[in-house]
């Protein structure tokens, strides 16, 4: 058993809570700009430390007045925004604790945040968040506040607290100590009913405090970022804090559509993304450029790119390779990186690989993209790439304070400050996941020799074929994923002969696609999936992951699938993670086609 430990950077401090963050932020920079609101003319509006300080009281005096007691949980469904981080602290300073809810969740998925958590109070953002509550409503009649931000409810709740005083929320903000219940995230749920994960205070200050210490050059009061995933989703709720430990700028775009215009105005030095950003945007980079008659310019810039990051890598950059990339440089990545507002220098990147090929990629264009590695259950990091030490492939080492070892069987398990109290009101759940101290991940990984973790797959997701051939999905699925015109790839076998694959149309990229080879862009996903060339850029796809795998974990066959899966299908989860086992079920009657002599849209792999 194989096990790295790195010691805490910084001295625990168990009466620390949340709220301290905020006030030793404020009483650092009282005057910088910790948030940036848009402007109705595309431009930005800054909110200074002290500002937000304010604003935090006024609307948890609001919360206060309005019958909220210590203890008390209080829903929340809204979108990525600066309110939603105003009343996360609100929450705190009122001595109650957030439950945040999907803003795509379900009435039936409300419903159930709702009464396990024993909430008695829920914000949602907007009409149609109110619509989806109000079906439950019944069902939930603990839940006496509703307010809805659209209707100009935090203003209402902060207007009717002016006769709270501070004293009573200097009070109420003291009560939580360290090792109290901060928030309940509910997994996603990939399988089964959403567990509540018990997130403490000192998980959210210990980690902010030695996660800043570990990465200085990114999180600094120089620096700003760009949120635009959900902040309901932990991975961007503790970035979110840990900017205000940090003194770091935030501003919000929700809608991607909207992400490139607001990243050209508001400048971000580092961004926080899946893996599948990193690919739109190089994707829709590359068919932009085959629209204007420049692919075979961007496929060589993107080549000498990459060739570039490597020779980095080997400690040496050849002459000639050095003035190819000089060129592509001005002619092409210079236009991506001023897409990007200009100013970006790093980008944390959590959820799923990234490629290596993508790393190398951004990190010529001078992108430094830092992989890390968490969950719900570690309140988000366990690992992540240091600027001065970051390697491509690997999820960086364990962060300062938490120890990381990989057991007999390959899984990664953690113990540390990261590490959650255990699933809500559910024993023997927190049971299975824990050994000891140590939380059993799931995932299998290894390490280098420098203590930097490596991901190699899903504990619970391996398929061994009928052969007795293990086999973990993600290996193949990842390389796969990153074509333009895929959209998810599941890779099937368990039990089977061989490996085969079910297989999606990207609905954004395809008819850019199809118009860029000259097909008709109209075409419906079921329409598409039938043409040969599809096809036969999926076989392309399909190549280039069995290129890095033996002939006996390959693909064989793939069957393309004549729609998308979707979070409203019930494939995928907020976080647009796969819900295999659904897709399994789903789709039972295709896979079985595809290893019968039945004709199907598939194809065959000699690779």
């Amino acid at each position: 058993m194989k096990q790295f430990d790195v010691p805490a950077l910084v001295k625990p401090d168990p009466d620390a809570n949340a709220t301290d963050l905020l006030i030793d932020r404020v009483a650092a920079t009282p005057n910088n700009a910790l948030f940036s609101l848009p402007t109705a003319n595309g431009g930005w509006s800054d909110v200074t430390s002290s500002e937000f300080l304010s604003q935090v009281k006024a609307v948890a005096k609001g919360l206060v007045a309005a019958g909220i007691q210590p203890g008390d949980k209080i829903g929340l469904m809204c979108k990525t925004r600066y309110e939603w981080t105003l009343i996360d602290f609100a929450t705190w300073f009122a001595g109650a604790v957030l439950v945040p809810i999907y803003e795509t969740s379900s009435p039936t998925q409300i419903n159930w945040n709702l009464t396990d958590s024993g909430a008695t109070a829920i914000i949602t953002e907007t009409p149609d968040h109110f619509a989806r509550f109000d079906e439950i409503r019944a069902d939930v009649p603990d839940v006496v506040n509703v307010w809805q931000i659209d209707l100009g409810d935090i203003d209402k709740l902060a207007a009717a607290g002016t006769d709270v005083t501070d004293e009573e929320i200097e009070r109420r903000r003291n009560l939580a100590k360290g090792s109290d219940l901060a928030t309940l995230i509910y997994t996603s749920g990939t399988t089964g009913k959403p567990k509540g994960c018990v997130i403490t205070h000192s998980n959210f200050v210990e980690l902010c405090r030695n996660s800043q210490k570990a990465i200085p050059e990114v999180v600094n009061p120089e620096s700003s970022t760009l949120l635009f995933i959900t902040t309901a989703h932990i991975f961007a709720r503790f970035i979110s804090i840990l900017c205000i430990h940090g003194g770091v700028k935030v501003g919000h775009q929700p809608d991607t559509k909207l992400l490139l215009p607001s990243m050209a105005s508001f400048k971000p030095t580092f961004l926080l993304a899946v893996p599948r950003v990193f690919e739109k945007v190089y994707n829709s980079s590359e068919q932009k450029a085959e629209a204007g008659g420049k692919g075979k310019i961007f496929r060589r810039a993107a080549d000498v790119a990459i060739a570039h990051s490597k020779a980095i890598d080997a400690g040496h950059v050849p002459l000639g390779l050095k003035i190819q990339f000089a060129i592509f440089d001005r002619l092409v990545l210079s236009k991506i990186r001023a897409a990007l507002g200009g100013r970006v220098e790093y980008a944390v990147s959590g959820s799923a690989p990234l490629g290596l090929r993508l790393g190398h990629f951004y990190r010529s264009l001078g992108l430094t993209i830092l992989e890390g590695y968490g969950l719900t259950e570690t309140t988000a990091p366990i690992s992540v790439n240091k600027p001065s030490n970051f390697k491509i492939g690997k999820v960086g080492p364990p962060l300062p304070g938490v120890s990381v070892r990989i057991a007999e069987d390959g899984e990664i398990q953690a113990k540390g400050v990261c590490v959650f109290d255990g699933y809500w009101n559910n024993q023997a759940a927190t049971d299975e996941v824990f050994d000891g101290e140590w939380f059993k991940t799931g995932d299998i990984g290894k390490f280098d020799d420098e203590g930097y973790l490596e991901i190699t797959g899903r504990k619970k997701e391996i398929i061994v074929t009928a052969g007795g051939k293990n086999v973990a999905p993600a290996a193949l699925e990842d390389p796969i994923r990153a074509n333009p015109i895929i959209g998810q790839v599941i890779v099937v076998g368990e039990q089977r002969p061989f490996i085969a694959a079910l297989v999606t149309l990207d609905e954004e990229m395809l008819p850019v696609w199809l118009n860029n080879n000259g097909l008709d862009a109209t075409w419906t996903l079921e329409q598409a999936a039938k043409h040969p060339a599809v096809l036969a850029e999926v076989q392309k796809a399909i190549d280039v992951g069995n290129a890095k795998v033996s002939r006996a974990e390959s693909i064989r066959k793939f069957h393309i699938l004549d729609a998308d899966l979707t979070e409203a299908s019930g494939h995928l989860t907020p976080k647009m993670s796969i819900k295999r086992n659904v897709i399994l079920a789903d789709f039972a009657d295709v896979i079985d086609s595809m290893y019968s002599n039945s004709p199907a849209t598939e194809g065959i792999s000699l690779k």
